[in-house]
């Protein structure tokens, strides 16, 4: 089902509707990890995602009667673009089936591509099975997000330009969702180079392929609760499997609040915005011992909506010691507002919000409530602002930080 030959084929074809994306080596977190670690940022490609790949490869192997009948798909929002986005190339109709928690941007930028959308269920699964309901009644033919061999090759092409730029790869990290990139991306690796090492990461809380491969096949998690909604997928594919089962060295999980880490470390050190599925390989690289060795972490998508990337700078800040709160009494008298603001501002400390509550306790002489949140540089510059403000006296306790 797989060759090398359909993989080179796959190759060309999808350079007509991809951007290049070029390795990015980072500095960061090579002296992070003690490797030489490179991004393939996919976030880059013009639907936001590596999805696009599979798509128009898929479309491409069609019979004209296949596509004249319209295609329909099931998608968390990043197959979803890539489907419409291709089916306009090729002037046919799309039908795209979401679950009803897809980001709105998502939603908006298949709808841009002609696509018609209908929202349906709580997760990934349960539109797949609503869109599979409505291509036997309408006719639609079904193109399959991840458990088609045709969809996984032109995902794989994504390992054709990694090992063509970096011959001496030692680790790709891939995340996975339902599967269909992570077995094009090992299944090619291992055709060109066997000594290349696939590794799989998925969120904790939807470890399908983990399960499966532990199962020894594929088995139906009872909930994929997690914010990296792209890889939020309770069973992987059939079809696909025995060659990920073959080709995956290892597989790896993170939890919800690392993604919200390597966020703000892409962002600040790489300037790019990737989503939290994307995200997945950058906060698993610190699980590997990558020391004199050369590994690519597969930035898989950027589509984040905007106030998802407000809620997690936010958390990111907060989770850092970057941003906190904290609570201190101070006696209803002149001065002592400017006492504390000074003492803060002795130790570099920055106030970003301040509320002052006169109403604490009804003996305003004895305690007036003063709730400061601020900026640090991190763990160790807290710790510091915190010191001086107990050594004035203040008594200072920390309470949970909000920005808004």
């Amino acid at each position: 089902m797989f060759t090398l030959e359909k993989f080179e084929q796959a190759s060309e074809l999808v350079k007509k509707v991809t951007n290049p994306t070029k390795l990015i080596y980072s500095e960061y977190l090579s002296l992070e990890t003690g490797g030489r670690i490179y991004l393939k940022p996919e976030n880059m490609q013009e639907t936001g995602a590596y999805k696009v790949r599979g798509a128009y490869y898929k479309i491409s192997t069609m019979s004209e009667e296949a596509r004249e009948r319209g295609l329909i798909t099931a998608s968390a929002g990043n197959h979803a673009q890539g489907v419409a986005y291709a089916a306009q190339k090729f002037g046919c109709k799309a039908v795209i089936v979401m679950p009803t928690i897809t980001p709105l941007i998502k939603v908006n930028r298949t709808k841009n591509y002609g696509a018609e959308v209908i929202l349906h269920g709580d997760v990934y699964d349960d539109a797949c099975e609503y869109a599979v309901k409505l291509a036997q009644e309408k006719g639609y033919t079904f193109v399959h997000p991840f458990d088609d061999p045709d969809i996984a090759t032109g995902q794989g092409t994504i390992a054709m330009e990694i090992v063509q730029e970096l011959p001496t790869v030692d680790y790709i990290l891939a995340p996975v969702g339902g599967g269909g990139l992570i077995t094009g991306i090992s299944t090619l690796a291992k055709m060109l180079n066997p000594k290349i090492q696939v590794i799989g990461v998925e969120p904790s809380q939807a470890a399908s392929m983990t399960m499966a491969l532990a199962s020894g096949e594929p088995v139906t998690l009872d909930s994929a609760n997690t914010i990296a909604d792209g890889t939020a997928v309770k069973r992987v594919g059939e079809k696909i499997f025995p060659y990920a089962q073959e080709n995956i060295d290892r597989m790896l999980t993170v939890e919800d609040d690392e993604l919200i880490g390597a966020f703000l470390d892409l962002v600040e050190n790489h300037k790019m915005v990737v989503e939290n599925s994307g995200l997945l390989t950058v906060a698993a690289l610190k699980q590997l011992d990558l020391k004199g060795k050369k590994a690519v972490a597969v930035l898989s998508g950027g589509n984040m909506d905007v106030i998802t990337m407000s809620s997690i700078v936010q958390h990111g800040l907060i989770q850092r010691d970057r941003i906190f709160s904290v609570s201190v009494l101070l006696p209803d008298k002149p001065g002592e507002l400017v006492r504390v603001a000074a003492t803060i501002a002795d130790a570099q400390g920055n106030v970003i919000k301040l509320e002052h509550n006169q109403f604490v306790s009804t003996n305003r002489n004895a305690a007036v409530e003063l709730r400061i949140t601020m900026e640090a540089f991190g763990t160790e510059h807290k710790n510091e602002i915190m010191k001086a403000l107990e050594d004035e006296g203040f008594r200072p306790r920390e309470i949970g930080a909000k920005l808004y």
